[in-house]
Order: C-alpha cells, then sequence, then structure tokens
C-alpha cells in the first residue's frame, strides 16, 4: 500500500524535493526484492504519518541507479538524512523507529 507522505524521489524531483526543503528530509534507498527494506518499509510510513515536520522520501535503486550511484549507495537499506540541503546523516541497514527518529533529532 503506498504513502501518500511518501515522496517517490527521481533524480530529476532531487533538488526541489531534498536540496531546497526547508524540512529535514529523509530518504529510504530500497528496492522491491530486498527483504530488509521490506521489513523497514512500515517503519518509514509510520515515520511519514506520525511526523509533520519532516519529509519522507524513497528512492528505489533499481528505478534510479543514477541517483544510486551518486551517494555511493552499495547496500540497502540505506537512509540519507538532509537538512537545509546538505547531507546530515546516513546509516544502513534495517534501524528501529526511534533510532531513525535520533538521526533526524
Amino acid at each position: 500500500m503506498a504513502n501518500e507522505k511518501v515522496i517517490q524521489l527521481t533524480k530529476d524531483a532531487f533538488e526541489a524535493e531534498v536540496l531546497k526543503s526547508d524540512k529535514p528530509v529523509l530518504i529510504d534507498f530500497w528496492a522491491p526484492w530486498c527483504g530488509p527494506c521490506r521489513r523497514l518499509g512500515p517503519v518509514i510510513d509510520e515515520i511519514a504519518e506520525e511526523n509533520d515536520g519532516i519529509k519522507v522520501c524513497k528512492v528505489n535503486v533499481d528505478e534510479e541507479e543514477a541517483l544510486a550511484q551518486q551517494f555511493g549507495i552499495m547496500s540497502i537499506p540505506t537512509l540519507l538524512i538532509f537538512k537545509n540541503g546538505t547531507l546530515a546523516n546516513q546509516t544502513v541497514g534495517v534501524q528501529g523507529k526511534q533510532e531513525i527518529l535520533d538521526l533526524l533529532a
């Protein structure tokens, strides 16, 4: 089920959605075939639903290879946190909701 609060990010929309965002941005690099990504998905959706002060985006690495390469994504799931247009934090692997929120703080 798609979450309307989660933006499906493309390289064409990256600057407008991430670099020019006035909110912190959480980006989930994932793929549909990735088991850990599927486990993390509901956590990402929950964060999007509960936190209006955060922009939540997902990047399907199979569809947006250039964006994955731009950020050197070697393993998924990878989460990137941008603040004021700058990469502020990142983590690889399944994280708990509180760990992700702590990265955004």
